[in-house]
């Protein structure tokens, strides 16, 4: 489920002229996230002042959360789960060869 990721998750987008390329997640608004070193587009920017130049710079822009999902280090990509665990902490995990791997802790429990 994409309302999972969040900065730093690595991700693999599955659409557009991307697809198949892996990256982290630097920041993500409500429906788009924005990957490192993926979609990048030229900006001309116009000279300010005497002392600064014009120049073509090169900036990643937002792809729309639909088109990635959460990956392994390796790229493969997974399916995150949520549950409860006896202890009282929800994790999300992923199975892999039949074993729970644990993603990330999304709430820890709370000593009284």
């Amino acid at each position: 489920m994409s309302s999972w990721l969040k900065k730093d998750d690595r991700v693999l987008v599955i659409a557009g002229n991307e697809k198949g390329k892996t990256g982290l997640v630097l920041a993500r608004s409500e429906d788009r996230v924005l990957v490192q070193g993926l979609n990048i587009r030229k900006k001309h920017v116009k000279r300010r002042s005497e002392n600064t130049r014009s120049d073509i710079i090169n900036i990643e822009t937002p792809i729309h959360i639909s088109n990635v999902v959460p990956c392994t280090a390796e790229g493969k990509k997974i399916k995150l789960k949520s549950k409860v665990t006896d202890s009282g902490e929800k994790i999300l995990y992923y199975v892999e060869d039949g074993k729970e791997v644990v993603y990330r802790i999304l709430k820890k429990q709370h000593n009284k």
